[in-house]
């Protein structure tokens, strides 16, 4: 039977948990993810859980956080005055905002704590710093 490799477009249905059992992402419910192996559209670690499997086989891989989103950087969480936030703006603890880099870049925040004078931004993956447990299911191999 056919194995997954570099290269391949694969079908997976996928349950994603957090160390305390919390999932946080699943495909059971809608249709499955298809990706090509290699292509850097998918978090390393699981690209490399699904090489090697065959249409039908399932398998719970454990991805560290480097493998996945990376590190949690403090550098990368910023408290503004609350008064640079726009007032239109809608101002909550998970509310996601895009901050407009000098350069014209622009980097997606989330607040991660606010109080009456300021908020705090965390441009981190939320993923970051998680290591990430992985219940996969290799459906197709195309």
């Amino acid at each position: 039977m056919a194995q997954a490799k570099t290269g391949d477009t694969v079908t997976v249905h996928y349950t994603g948990k957090l160390d305390d059992g919390t999932i946080f992402d699943s495909s059971i419910d809608r249709e499955p993810l298809q990706f090509s192996i290699g292509a850097g559209n998918m978090i390393p670690g699981f690209e490399q859980a699904v090489i090697g499997m065959s249409p039908g086989e399932s398998k719970t891989q454990t991805i560290s956080s480097e493998d996945a989103y990376g590190e949690h950087y403090p550098e990368m969480v910023v408290v503004v005055d609350r008064q640079q936030i726009p007032p239109e703006l809608p101002i909550g603890v998970g509310q996601q905002l895009q901050i407009q880099q000098p350069t014209g870049q622009v980097i997606p925040v989330i607040i991660t704590d606010v109080t009456d004078s300021e908020v705090t931004l965390d441009a981190n993956h939320p993923l970051a710093g998680e290591d990430l447990t992985f219940e996969i299911q290799l459906v197709a191999i195309s």
